[in-house]
């Protein structure tokens, strides 16, 4: 098994008032030759968004977005036709292909936007744009991983053009759970939402996040009052 740590407070920073963004790779004006991407997973953003602020319209091609916004509203449009919003407990998944141009903003004009955006490197190219959102409360369960992306258009979550699975687990009490890897050559990024968990000798607090690979599975002991993040993707492409 190989594995490396990333601290929360290693991950690039940019506050620019209206958009307080925390980066785990390298983004923008954030440059880590060490911090590219890990696998297939090309971006994972942490970001606060003041009150009815948002990203004007802008272009995509060639990339699975996943946006998971943890508390707040995002409203969307795009080139597509779709114009919606996007809540906690849901999650929106836009295959951008052969190009689309979306925009994103804060619904509410009281309360920031909390949100994670993940782009993941697709296993086709230049595919036909494809946008879909789902409330995720049907999937959930407590003090268990449950999956909310996989690359299976039949399953009951969401699915992207890559052999990805995304799991997330919430927990109010203490638990153990196995994790066994989809695929061979796959790894896991783990990212730590809220509280705090133990994955093969690491200790992860908030917004900390460890990567694995090279293995068939994983234990996670975590803490009561936690929610984390699983993403397993190809680390060769």
């Amino acid at each position: 098994m190989k594995k490396i740590f990333h601290a929360s407070g290693t991950r690039g920073e940019a506050n620019h008032g209206w958009l307080h963004a925390k980066h785990s790779f390298s983004f923008a004006q954030f440059f880590n030759p060490e911090r590219i991407q890990f696998g297939a997973l090309r971006v994972l953003n942490d970001d606060v968004i003041a009150p009815a602020m948002g990203f004007a319209a802008h272009p995509h091609n060639n990339m699975e977005i996943i946006t998971i916004p943890l508390e707040g509203a995002l409203e969307h449009k795009d080139s597509m036709d779709n114009i919606g919003v996007v809540a906690a407990d849901e999650i929106q998944v836009m295959s951008a292909g052969t190009g689309v141009t979306h925009s994103e903003y804060n619904k509410n004009k009281d309360q920031p936007l909390n949100l994670l955006q993940l782009w993941v490197l697709p296993n086709q190219q230049n595919v036909t744009p494809r946008y879909d959102q789902k409330n995720i409360t049907s999937l959930k369960k407590t003090n268990a991983l449950y999956p909310v992306i996989s690359p299976n258009p039949e399953s009951d979550g969401m699915w992207i053009h890559q052999d990805a699975w995304f799991h997330l687990g919430d927990f109010d009490q203490k638990t153990t759970v196995p994790y066994s890897l989809h695929k061979k050559g796959n790894g896991v990024y783990a990212f730590m939402i809220e509280g705090g968990a133990f994955i093969e000798g690491e200790s992860l607090e908030k917004r900390d996040a460890l990567g694995l690979w090279e293995t068939e599975g994983f234990t996670i002991t975590a803490e009561e009052n936690s929610r984390i993040l699983l993403i397993e993707v190809p680390m060769k492409l």
